[in-house]
């Protein structure tokens, strides 16, 4: 299944065919009439999530899709999926929290930032721009396998002497029962799981649709960074969040394959739990250098 879009600036019929799969023909060019609205739309997430300017942040999400239909409808309709997770998410405070209460209500929202997108695309569109792509039937290179074992031992390395050094750990529950230990790491895994669905999955591959890898891979990164920045990634998080987000997009891009930047993700994210139940209590996981 495919459809032909016509890239902006060009004449009808010489336009770039784009079908449903992650790997598309970009545009040689980037246009401003097409740029500047999702820019709007990744700027919007930094206003919502890291600056917490409700008002500005939506303000800035519904001018930046108005200014996508009027330019180009296949754009439009793209970035109106992205803009859609993005509203869904603001609705409330994504800030790490183990209670009962806000375990639920968090994981609700995030389900349906994924689901609402996934939905609009095949109901509404009818079409499956957004996939998630367990198997491609491709094995790991060695490079890939020997990634697999550099990623924990990379964050064993760094994660705690950020988290600890940086205060940042507080930003997180401090965890005093074996229920909240519980909570915390199914929370931990289940955002870790949602950030390559939505951002990977849904965000990049959807600008991936109109603009080259690059740009497309620094528009989902800040949205990206600003959710983690809401989240507890804050002091100087951002210099550890930007290149992992924009290393995924990458990786996505070269293997094609949901399954192994997940598994990337969780490996970093088991170390993630770890260095933070340390940081709150020094005792309990005593493995690390800080």
């Amino acid at each position: 299944m495919s459809e032909e879009v016509t890239a902006p600036g060009s004449r009808p019929g010489k336009g770039h065919r784009l079908t449903d799969q992650t790997s598309r023909t970009a545009p040689p060019s980037l246009h401003w009439r097409t740029v500047l609205p999702a820019i709007g739309v990744s700027l919007s997430a930094f206003l919502l999530f890291g600056l917490q300017l409700p008002g500005w942040g939506h303000a800035l999400l519904v001018v930046s899709l108005a200014a996508a239909w009027w330019s180009d409808r296949e754009l439009g309709k793209d970035l109106t999926l992205v803009g859609i997770g993005v509203a869904i998410v603001s609705t409330t405070s994504v800030a790490a929290d183990v209670h009962w209460d806000r375990f639920f209500t968090i994981g609700t929202v995030l389900a349906l930032a994924v689901a609402t997108p996934l939905l609009v695309d095949r109901l509404v569109y009818r079409r499956r721009a957004i996939r998630f792509p367990w198997r491609t039937g491709k094995k790991w290179s060695r490079v890939e396998r020997s990634y697999l074992v550099l990623v924990p031992f990379l964050g064993w390395l760094i994660l705690p002497f950020y988290f600890i050094r940086s205060g940042a750990y507080l930003n997180w529950p401090h965890i005093t029962s074996g229920s909240e230990l519980g909570r915390f790491f199914v929370g931990v895994n289940f955002v870790g799981t949602w950030d390559e669905l939505f951002f990977i999955c849904t965000c990049f591959v959807l600008l991936r649709r109109h603009f080259p890898v690059w740009a497309a891979n620094l528009l989902q990164a800040t949205i990206f960074v600003s959710f983690l920045w809401e989240l507890g990634y804050r002091e100087w998080g951002p210099f550890l969040t930007a290149p992992f987000a924009l290393l995924q997009g990458w990786i996505f891009t070269k293997t094609g394959s949901l399954t192994y930047v997940l598994i990337v993700h969780l490996l970093f994210d088991v170390v993630v739990f770890a260095s933070i139940v340390h940081a709150h209590n020094p005792t309990w996981i005593p493995i690390f250098l800080v």
